[in-house]
């Protein structure tokens, strides 16, 4: 069997109608796997899971409208996945929210809030749905998006970094959990992508030139970057790692930048 073969397995991917969501949809979908691709936006998913289908020549997409920060939306979409493809081998948690950028001096408790249910707890949310699936067949692989904001202070996204170290524990945690089961959990933390999501910063020019300065690689990542790292936690290559915080990040990390400030 191919190190990198998912043919049969089935994969939920959170905020996947676009970014690096999109991206790990693709890769996952290309080595074999069927795909939930998962957003607030139906259309949106359908034309991601209608790109798939037809660049594969098969049905091996859906698309499920979900809102991550409903638990009774996260317990339909994993209802309509059942209906659709079976049991859940796969689930990458990457939808998430950041709703405040700059000092924490500065930000509500209602938007702190926000940031953290979506991004944490409703992670926690979606794992403990999935997991019985996988407890069942003793197989299984989550891979949860972080951040390298949550490995390095910050006076721009402080409270989205929070969020992002939370999620390193929740992995900790969940490996440590569902390990004797054969279950894997793992992060990835990408540096600034070009993605939507993080528009914020990669357009502003000051931030954009300071990052790619700082990171060994010289160049911020695309969601191809960090969809290489998503298959091969998912696929048979990745099967002793677990509890594990991989950072896609050119480098960034290493030589000590702190997000282009």
């Amino acid at each position: 069997m191919s190190l990198f073969d998912l043919d049969g397995r089935v994969a939920v991917i959170t905020g996947s109608s676009r970014g690096i969501g999109r991206a790990i949809a693709q890769r996952l979908a290309e080595h074999g796997a069927r795909v939930v691709i998962s957003s607030r936006s139906l259309e949106a998913c359908r034309s991601v899971a209608d790109d798939i289908n037809a660049a594969r020549g098969e049905a091996r997409a859906i698309a499920v409208e979900a809102n991550i920060s409903s638990k009774d939306g996260l317990r339909s979409l994993v209802d309509r996945t059942h209906d659709a493809f079976g049991s859940i081998d796969i689930l990458v948690c990457n939808a998430a929210t950041n709703v405040h950028f700059g000092p924490l001096s500065g930000i509500t408790d209602e938007q702190f809030r926000k940031i953290f249910d979506n991004n944490v707890l409703s992670n926690h949310w979606l794992i403990q749905l999935v997991a019985p699936d996988m407890i069942a067949r003793h197989d299984g692989a989550i891979v949860i998006i972080s951040s390298v904001a949550g490995l390095v202070g910050s006076s721009l996204v402080g409270a989205y970094g929070v969020s992002k170290a939370a999620d390193f524990q929740l992995a900790r945690n969940l490996a440590a959990e569902l390990g004797p089961h054969n279950v894997r959990v793992n992060c990835i933390a990408p540096g600034i992508v070009r993605t939507k999501f993080a528009r914020a910063l990669w357009e502003n020019p000051e931030i954009c030139r300071s990052t790619e300065a700082h990171t060994p690689l010289r160049r911020l990542g695309e969601p191809d970057d960090v969809a290489g790292v998503a298959v091969f936690l998912a696929a048979p290559a990745g099967r002793f790692v677990t509890g594990q915080a991989i950072v896609v990040d050119g480098g960034a990390v290493a030589a000590a930048s702190a997000l282009g400030e």
